[in-house]
């Protein structure tokens, strides 16, 4: 990767770095004891996930309540892998009864000193350093998707364009900077961008009573039952309904960005245990694109969880436009490595997504 194009990667799952996973807690008044012993088995079955190096188990020596995990993973596509599984939801829904709260925090490793990293006998973990940071704008994204009962897609449809935007800013350091919701079919993906704190901010949305209404609206239409007043339920669907960010490229301000600029979704359908090759296929795409400073798109976010995968684009020109960097896969070469991931009708052209049905997208007014 060129500096230029480091410059402009401000997420990725796909450099090679190892992860480390802070996880911060408050329990529940009297639940140290029974959290501790969950995670006593936890830390038995999470040993032997791929890619998972350690962790740690701190309690405050201030206050007995607020307790931290850290874990250590190869890679981020390791982790991932098994957050978003339902062996991990199942895994830690006794600690997440015993929390007030929860916050993660994922972390790349960049530098470290110590005998395994200084050691000539460890040249491959060195190698996974990156040489410098990644730069950003200090925005968080994140996504969540979900299934409602087919032929009730019209109704859905009507119910979340039609809430009234809650307020952007949660605090002194924390904003809701956009959310895009899309449709494919019976899928509905919601995107946000936050600056600050994402936890704090969709703990904020979810609080607001024009955003309750509609998520109660859904919920007869919903395929995954949820119970939204009971707190275990809520943060079960949530945590199934997660679709992180795994890359996000981004082309420097220019004036000749002036003109319109329109965001599109696309939905990739993955074959059975693709999902991660469709993502990372995807992201060399869009470093490819991005070496061209006269392409039509502004930025890219890649979205991955098993075997969904969801690019949103940012493109400049008329709404109408196709552009051939933007939408599809550019060369036969290209177009046949996205065949064989993909799952798809015969006779479809490998190379086109699926375009999402726009259904909202909203900004916070800019700040004054």
């Amino acid at each position: 990767m060129t500096n230029t194009l480091a410059e402009r990667v401000s997420q990725s799952a796909f450099d090679g770095s190892m992860l480390r996973v802070v996880l911060l807690m408050d329990l529940h008044e009297g639940t140290q004891q029974r959290f501790f012993e969950a995670y006593e088995k936890l830390r038995h079955d999470i040993a032997s996930v791929p890619g998972h190096l350690g962790d740690q188990l701190c309690q405050s020596f201030e206050n007995p309540s607020q307790w931290l995990i850290t874990s250590e993973w190869e890679s981020a596509p390791q982790y991932l892998a098994w957050v978003n599984s339902e062996e991990h939801a199942e895994q830690v829904r006794p600690l997440g009864a015993c929390a007030r709260s929860m916050r993660p925090l994922k972390f790349t490793v960049l530098r470290e000193t110590g005998r395994r990293y200084d050691a000539p006998a460890a040249p491959s973990v060195r190698a996974r350093l990156q040489p410098s940071p990644r730069l950003g704008a200090g925005i968080v994204r994140h996504g969540l998707t979900f299934t409602v009962k087919p032929g009730s897609e019209g109704e859905v449809a009507a119910i979340l364009s039609s809430y009234a935007s809650p307020a952007s800013r949660v605090d002194d350091h924390t904003r809701l900077c956009r959310t895009s919701l899309f449709m494919h079919g019976n899928r509905v993906v919601r995107t946000v961008e936050v600056e600050g704190d994402l936890m704090a901010a969709l703990r904020h949305v979810s609080e607001q009573p024009e955003v309750r209404a509609v998520e109660e609206a859904i919920n007869p239409y919903l395929e995954q039952d949820r119970d939204l007043a009971d707190p275990e339920s809520a943060r079960m669907f949530f945590m199934r309904a997660g679709l992180p960010a795994v890359h996000h490229i981004a082309a420097p301000e220019t004036v000749a960005d002036a003109g319109e600029v329109h965001r599109h979704a696309l939905f990739y359908p993955a074959k059975p245990g693709c999902g991660p090759a469709v993502a990372r296929f995807l992201s060399r795409q869009d470093e490819a694109a991005a070496r061209r400073p006269d392409g039509p798109v502004r930025s890219s976010s890649i979205f991955q969880r098993d075997d969904i995968v969801v690019r949103l684009l940012d493109v400049s020109g008329p709404r109408d436009a196709r552009p051939p960097a933007a939408f599809g896969i550019e060369g036969p070469r290209q177009a046949a490595v996205l065949e064989r991931l993909l799952a798809r009708p015969a006779g479809q052209d490998p190379a086109a997504p699926h375009p999402m049905n726009p259904i909202t997208d909203r900004r916070a007014p800019a700040r004054s």
